[in-house]
């Protein structure tokens, strides 16, 4: 569990080794404020993929037939962000997509979002965000047709050190006939 004390402790800290004052009235409520802040923006780090997988892991039979593999389902534009484990900077404008081929059972389409959101909201690389989402994505569905793209800003990349505004990073996950299959990746466009 997130130590919400230590981060106040260590905020604190930061301040005064950045030469301000936390006693100050601006940043009284300062390490509070952001130890709160990294309790919901880090929650995901409460938890294992496998955990993620059985809280969202509702999935649906009803309306499927058994012998119909022709289907695929794409959910675009999954809105989420996260923060690089380098610089514990935001990764931001970030945008998903979810592909899968179902088996026998489909999950809720909202539940692939809260996957996502989830997901992100932990210190990692982009490149680890697509790979934890389709570990997800395969264990809920049952599926190992599977691929998850993202694409997002960096602010490690544009706010300081190279300074590129309009930088964005592309990844690509993709698993199955995603990877295998040629025909498949126009799903993906």
């Amino acid at each position: 569990m997130i130590d919400k004390k230590a981060i106040e402790e260590h905020i604190r800290g930061i301040l005064i080794a950045l030469g301000d004052d936390p006693d100050r009235e601006g940043l009284l409520e300062t390490p509070a404020r952001v130890a709160k802040m990294y309790e919901e923006v880090f929650a995901g780090m409460n938890y294992t993929n496998h955990e993620i997988a059985q809280m969202f892991g509702k999935t649906f039979e009803e309306g499927m037939d058994v012998g119909d593999r022709g289907r695929v389902v794409v959910m675009k534009d999954i809105d989420m962000f996260s923060y690089c484990e380098h610089h514990m900077a935001l990764m931001y404008d970030m945008k998903a997509t979810v592909a899968y081929l179902p088996t026998d059972r489909v999950i809720g389409l909202s539940k692939i979002a809260r996957i996502c959101d989830m997901v992100g909201r932990r210190l990692q690389i982009q490149e680890k965000i697509g790979q934890d989402i389709a570990d997800i994505m395969t264990e809920v569905t049952g599926s190992e047709d599977v691929a998850v793209l993202i694409e997002g800003c960096h602010s490690c990349v544009t706010a300081r050190g190279i300074k590129k505004n309009n930088t964005k990073t592309f990844t690509a996950e993709l698993r199955g006939k995603f990877k295998d299959d040629p025909a498949f990746q126009i799903y993906l466009k």
